[in-house]
């Protein structure tokens, strides 16, 4: 059975467990806070909620984009699990047990309820919508490089698949039912990582992996091809040659015309146009697209040694970014709203990291091996699929193929679990705002959400790797509604106005930076650095924006302020549970 067929297999067995996971939920589907549809009657175990949030969290940015940037960026990037995971020990210190006593479902609900402005409502559901398409759009760029890897099929196949399969399981679903398939399909994602990954260190070893073998990692260049090796150029390609080489082309080469013949390629910069095939010999250094960093494997596996700008400014910004960012990831925070109480809201949240630590073991050992047995595509610049070629050019024939069989379907757990409790927070934030929670405006709502992405997909934001598309949305969360939380859940002195100007200029400064660093492309120095990573910048801005505007507009403070703050902090069953402004479940 060869790989595509065994792939297909495996990803349709995945499929079915979904549709098996995912029945309907009763009657009670008037798409209220209180309905199994939204709340899975609020009976989910501490354990089981905390895979299913691990389940939707490692998502294709995860199971596949964070391999790749390793491959490409080296140790540096081992940082950006390690601040998504503090993220979530700043959910159990500041947000979980607190916002499951608010009673509110999203944090649109948590933002009328705690300061009682229907404006303040809309802008954060407009900061939820911003979010939940910055983290939908790595899933449909991962399924497209799934399917195109598997079958050859164009990008677009993938997409389409993600958006039927999703549409299925969300529209004949329910939050209990979500959470099962989620849930399960962590482990699988867990599985299907960790088995092919201590395949590939036993097969390593036995090619004589190590620091004197074959296959060892040497510190005196750049990575080298280890074998002869043909690339066919997908798109028109920028190249920088580490040293001169000679390669046999056949296509168009810095504007000439090659038969074939071989060619003697200098050092720098080259362009490659699109179906151009160059065949390397074995030990040539290999081209990098442009602007991946060339680097030697010492560089490489040694954090903090590259050659970048700003480079300690940069480390510390993405860590503040995955942290800060994770606490205001509305699919998350959903999440709280299932379980019984806030201690185990609490208990959920401290559960996450060790599951997330289980998973993040594997990806450094992909990306490792990346650099020995597939650099190529640091030329062609599909890192993001260097989980999925591994098995067939390690262990060619039947033992690659039923291990590239299990990373499919890992993967397609991934786009199908990830992408379901994005759509799922999305639209029912929508769904209050289009009829008030309604089951209609739920299926609208998950209609908008999967249209908009799947629209942006042709154009700049597709050719992204989807590291730095899910990086773009937890910046946007970290600017915009970690402030809101934070402030709204132990400042009792945040105003409505405060809190929308805040939102109004951490999520524009965040959206404006992330579209002018897509758009300036290399421009060196700081400008760079801070268009790539601006959360350091704006979240202080966005909490001084916050609590300055609330002490102007102090006599706008809610009333029952004190009530509000009283339920959020004291246990359950201390505290008034009628709320102020109606009851909450």
């Amino acid at each position: 059975m060869n790989g595509t067929v065994t792939a297909a297999v495996l990803a349709v067995l995945v499929a079915a467990l979904g549709a098996a996971l995912v029945p309907g939920c009763g009657r009670r589907r008037d798409g209220r806070p209180d309905s199994p549809l939204l709340s899975a009657s609020r009976g989910v175990t501490p354990l089981w909620n905390a895979s299913a949030i691990g389940g939707e969290y490692l998502s294709a940015a995860a199971y596949l984009g964070l391999a790749g940037l390793l491959l490409a960026y080296g140790a540096d990037i081992l940082w950006l699990p390690v601040g998504a995971t503090a993220g979530y020990v700043l959910l159990v210190a500041l947000v979980a047990a607190p916002l499951r006593r608010s009673g509110a479902y999203t944090v649109s609900d948590f933002a009328e309820w705690r300061l009682g402005s229907r404006v303040l409502r809309r802008l954060s559901s407009a900061c939820v919508c911003l979010i939940g398409w910055c983290c939908l759009l790595p899933q449909f760029r991962g399924a497209g490089i799934t399917l195109r890897v598997l079958t050859g099929a164009p990008m677009w196949a993938g997409w389409a698949v993600v958006v039927v399969v999703v549409l299925v399981l969300v529209l004949t679903g329910c939050v209990r039912s979500m959470t099962n398939l989620q849930a399960v399909q962590y482990w699988v994602k867990l599985v299907a990582l960790t088995v092919p990954a201590l395949a590939l260190i036993m097969i390593w070893r036995l090619d004589g992996g190590g620091p004197d073998g074959p296959a060892g990692v040497s510190g005196d260049g750049p990575p080298r091809f280890a074998r002869v090796t043909t690339v066919h150029a997908q798109t028109d390609l920028v190249l920088r040659m580490p040293d001169r080489l000679d390669a046999a082309v056949r296509g168009r080469l810095d504007g000439t015309w090659h038969r074939g013949e071989r060619v003697t390629i200098t050092a720098g910069r080259h362009t490659v146009e699109q179906r151009t095939r160059m065949t390397f010999p074995a030990g040539a250094a290999v081209p990098h697209l442009d602007p991946l960093p060339v680097q030697d494997e010492v560089t490489w596996a040694t954090p903090l040694s590259s050659d970048r700008h700003h480079r300690l400014y940069a480390t510390y910004a993405l860590i503040v970014c995955a942290a800060l960012g994770t606490v205001g990831l509305p699919h998350v925070l959903m999440r709280f709203y299932t379980n019984a109480c806030g201690a185990a809201a609490r208990r959920t949240a401290a559960t996450v990291p060790v599951l997330l630590a289980l998973f993040y073991l594997f990806p450094a050992v992909y990306g490792a091996l990346g650099r020995l047995y597939a650099p190529e595509l640091l030329m062609t610049g599909d890192t993001d699929a260097v989980v999925l070629t591994l098995p067939r050019l390690v262990l060619p024939g039947t033992g690659g193929a039923l291990l590239t069989g299990l990373v499919v379907a890992g993967a397609f757990a991934a786009f199908a679990s990830a992408s379901c409790g994005i759509v799922v927070a999305t639209a029912s934030t929508l769904a209050q705002c289009l009829a008030r929670g309604r089951i209609a405006g739920f299926r609208l709502g998950a209609l908008i959400v999967l249209a908009v992405p799947l629209s942006l997909m042709p154009g700049p934001l597709g050719g992204l790797s989807a590291g730095r598309l899910i990086a773009l949305g937890l910046t946007v969360s970290a600017c915009s509604l970690c402030p809101l939380l934070v402030l709204g859940l132990w400042w009792r002195g945040l105003t409505a106005a405060g809190a929308g100007a805040g939102l109004v200029t951490g999520a524009g400064l965040a959206l404006a930076a992330g579209v002018a660093g897509i758009l300036a492309g290399q421009v060196g120095g700081w400008s760079e650095v801070l268009l790539a990573q601006p959360a350091p910048v704006i979240v202080p801005v966005t909490f001084a924006v916050m609590a300055g505007v609330s002490l102007l507009t102090r006599p706008r403070v809610p009333r029952d302020a004190d009530r509000v703050m009283a339920r959020l902090h004291l246990p359950e069953g201390t505290a008034d549970r009628r709320g102020p402004r109606g009851p909450f479940p």
